[in-house]
């Protein structure tokens, strides 16, 4: 199966416009105009690394020709609003970092500093962490680690200021409140004023581990430390990064290597292997393995994952296309007037399973890289 998976990654590009990119299914279903959002930069991030390994040209040329439709020469970017505090909108950002190091287009520099104004601006929470989003007020979540803070790291490394300590007490945050030391799992978000619906009132906790925001976290971690050159702020997260992947570990499906989308449910009704999710740990657990930061034993460990999700979810059409299944669309906490997103475990199975969306698709092509390494 491995030799047809470029081409299936080459369908989902030959398929695909700036303004109608075929992964995106929250934005072709919701009928949205074209903006910039996380889960092209997802797609984008994950086709980068696809280059570096294959040496293909055309993955830097799609990702170029992609961006260079939404950052405009002033740095201005479509569909991009600062006063949404959005952590989600900075993470399409750190592929900047590489289009701009390659082509020297200043526009990209420019729209690299307009995202690094958000974060100076954007509100916290009374531990010092960043809010999730404007409409999620004092709201800390395990998906904002990753669409923040890699940007954030690359910002500091790559523009002189060098100063990782907010990053790393940030983590040192998440460690402190989110932690569940006898799950040995990270709740999917806390709201630090407890006011929330979904908020335990003691903890400020959600009430459920939800893989892909441990996938998140873990991606988060791992990128980090390949970015980072403090040795010191670099330990810190290797010390995180280790414990998360050794509790994460112990809840894999002995059968495909996969997790389960509430990972410690097991079997209980509903409760699906999930790719999107078990993508993103196998990646980061390969990833580790290469870097030296986790036993070599996790490189095996994620392959098995990786190989479970190929022969589970990646299936051909009587067509002869090959489509990645497995993967559940969206999930969340809140707002207010919202409140089936409760972080229920009946919510979080209730969410549509779906194809192809690039949540998924963008991992799974991540750990297809780590593959090709190891090979």
């Amino acid at each position: 199966m491995y030799e047809r998976i470029e081409k299936y990654i080459e369908k989902l590009l030959n398929n695909s416009t700036p303004d109608a990119p075929l992964w995106n299914i929250e934005s072709i279903k919701g009928g949205k105009k074209p903006h910039w959002n996380y889960i092209d930069g997802c797609m984008m991030t994950a086709l980068l690394c696809a280059g570096e390994i294959t040496e293909e040209k055309k993955y830097f040329d799609f990702a170029e020709k992609f961006i260079d439709y939404y950052v405009k020469e002033d740095g201005s970017i479509l569909g991009y609003s600062m006063d949404k505090y959005n952590l989600d909108d900075i993470n399409e950002g750190r592929v900047l970092f590489d289009l701009y190091k390659k082509t020297g287009k200043e526009k990209y520099k420019k729209a690299i500093f307009l995202l690094r104004e958000q974060l100076k601006n954007q509100p916290r929470t009374n531990t010092g962490n960043f809010w999730h989003k404007q409409i999620y007020p004092n709201q800390i979540w395990l998906d904002g680690l990753y669409m923040a803070q890699v940007f954030y790291v690359r910002f500091q490394k790559e523009f002189g200021e060098k100063d990782y300590s907010d990053t790393v007490s940030q983590y040192k945050n998440v460690r402190r409140y989110m932690y569940d030391t006898n799950k040995k799992l990270y709740y999917h978000g806390m709201d630090c004023s407890r006011a929330a619906f979904w908020a335990d009132k003691n903890t400020g906790c959600s009430k459920n581990f939800w893989l892909r925001a441990m996938g998140w976290f873990c991606v988060s971690l791992i990128d980090n430390i390949d970015y980072l050159d403090d040795e010191n702020a670099k330990a810190e997260l290797k010390a995180i990064f280790s414990e998360t992947i050794e509790g994460v570990s112990q809840y894999v499906d002995k059968e495909t290597g996969m997790f389960r989308q509430v990972i410690d449910q097991g079997g209980r009704e509903g409760n699906y292997l999930e790719t999107s999710g078990s993508s993103m740990i196998a990646y980061s657990m390969m990833k580790g393995a290469r870097l030296g930061v986790i036993d070599k034993k996790y490189s095996d460990f994620g392959k098995k994952t990786f190989d479970g999700i190929c022969q589970k979810y990646l299936t051909v059409s009587d067509e002869g296309d090959l489509n990645l299944g497995g993967i559940c669309l969206v999930a969340g906490l809140g707002p207010e007037d919202n409140r089936r997103r409760d972080g229920s475990y009946e919510y979080y199975i209730s969410e549509p399973i779906v194809e192809n969306d690039a949540k998924g698709v963008a991992p799974f092509l991540l750990c297809y890289t780590e593959v090709k390494r190891i090979n």
